[in-house]
């Protein structure tokens, strides 16, 4: 690290330390905003300048432990921002927010670094075109299909499979795209980082794959940048090397919640529930950054903690407004071991029209979701009276609906070793074509047992 220390123009000493908020006294040159000023004997300590007081005073958010910071202490003013390297050496690599590897191997050092924040793509650069994202998953690409280059959610509480389900797409990517994948964790527990870093491992696709962390244990204000930092790294794949690069984001709730920790420390009144005033702005800031462009495409998949199962609060209501595609996940279908458990009337894509999925596909899909729904209000019906008092058109939608409940189940690869069932692709021709036989009563004779957990249809079959 070379900050010329003995100049006395990027030294300064510490005013105050309230937690994470540090106050910084210049007495020449006030560093700029978002610079990265560095304390601590071995400079281990980071902050970054978030407001100025006055000519002299920068208002640090630490993105270290604040421990052992005294007043007085000696602060150096790096001269830039915070910044990652990037380019094609960071692929198979675990960093953190600073750019430091965290996978014990050799650092990366030297070559391209370059700011977190980026400035965003001109409109007039953006592609326009609309293109599915193939997944897969049956669930997915048949009733929610996602959108190259677009932003898709996966909104559940907690214990209802968000993070297997990102699991199973990073490992489709690679096996089906010859892309990068980006993987960020905000605010994930560490267990689950060292987990998905072995799956990853032993898929054998780590060489495509970057991963950043920003750990439960760690400052707000590291878990507050790691996803710019993570774009930093995605928008070069994009722009300079012209591939397409999936990033996903785990969990962007605790990207929210960060930002509201940090806008607490600094005393700005919260506003509903608790939230930062700046939520919208700053949720904007990071997801107006990924889109496609006319050299490659980024596409975002991000995990959304629904706190208390409650879609009407802000953190969640503001990532709808921002995403192409919305995947539910819900208890009531896990409970009754339907994985993947996406609830099929609640989520939705922007890419279901005619024009874009093409009429054949359009029409399986509302067909799907009408015989689905005819099942949901025939519910209490069944519950009070049993199956033998409906009417013969409405016991038909239920053995219909019941088979395809079953038949959008679908064993994942990453999960083989708890389940025991062999993981399944299953191209959007297949599954359509399943759907299609099922809602033409060409199963309505085999056990509901035989669409279970099951890729093709023909598997029912056999």
């Amino acid at each position: 690290m070379d900050h010329n220390n003995g100049n006395s123009d990027n030294q300064g000493h510490v005013v105050s330390v309230r937690g994470s908020v540090v106050v910084v006294h210049f007495s020449r040159q006030l560093p700029p905003m978002h610079t990265e000023l560095r304390a601590g004997a071995n400079e281990e300590m980071v902050f970054e300048v978030i407001t100025h007081l006055d000519n002299h005073q920068a208002q640090g958010i630490a993105l270290t432990s604040t421990q052992g910071l005294a007043r007085g202490a000696p602060v150096i003013n790096t001269g830039h921002p915070l910044r990652v390297p990037v380019g094609e050496r960071v692929l198979g690599r675990v960093f953190n927010v600073f750019g430091e590897t965290i996978d014990r191997k050799e650092p990366v050092t030297g070559g391209e670094w370059r700011d977190i924040r980026q400035p965003l793509v001109p409109l007039t650069q953006q592609a326009t075109r609309s293109e599915i994202f193939q997944t897969g998953i049956k669930a997915i690409d048949v009733l929610t299909p996602l959108e190259r280059g677009g932003k898709a959610g996966l909104f559940g509480g907690a214990g209802v499979g968000k993070t297997v389900l990102v699991m199973e797409l990073i490992n489709n990517m690679v096996g089906q795209y010859e892309g990068t994948t980006v993987f960020c964790g905000v605010g994930e527990r560490v267990r689950e980082a060292e987990e998905l870093y072995r799956q990853i491992r032993e898929a054998g696709v780590l060489d495509n794959t970057v991963m950043l962390f920003g750990q439960m244990n760690e400052s707000p204000g590291a878990r507050f940048r790691v996803a710019h930092a993570a774009l930093t790294m995605a928008e070069y794949f994009r722009d300079d090397l012209h591939k397409d690069v999936l990033v996903l984001i785990d969990n962007i709730f605790r990207f929210v919640q960060a930002g509201a920790e940090v806008s607490g420390l600094m005393g700005q009144i919260p506003s509903r529930l608790g939230y930062q005033p700046t939520l919208s702005s700053d949720l904007a800031e990071l997801e107006e950054r990924i889109c496609s462009t006319q050299s490659g495409a980024i596409t975002s998949v991000q995990a959304v903690y629904v706190p208390a199962d409650d879609f009407t609060d802000p953190a969640v209501s503001h990532t709808f407004s921002h995403l192409s595609a919305s995947i539910v996940l819900s208890r009531d279908m896990s409970s009754k071991g339907l994985y993947p458990a996406i609830d099929p009337l609640h989520s939705d894509s922007k890419m279901l029209a005619p024009p874009i999925v093409g009429d054949r596909h359009y029409h399986i899909a509302r067909q799907v979701r009408e015989t689905l729904a005819g099942y949901e209000e025939l519910q209490d019906v069944i519950a009070m009276l049993g199956m033998e008092e409906l009417s013969p058109e409405d016991q038909q939608t239920v053995n219909r609906a019941r088979r395809l409940q079953r038949f959008l189940t679908q064993p994942f690869f990453v999960t083989e070793q708890f389940t025991g069932y062999h993981g399944r692709l299953v191209s959007l021709d297949s599954a359509l074509l399943g759907c299609e036989r099922i809602l033409n009563d060409e199963f309505s004779d085999y056990p509901e047992r035989a669409l279970y957990m099951i890729g093709e249809i023909e598997e029912a079959e056999k």
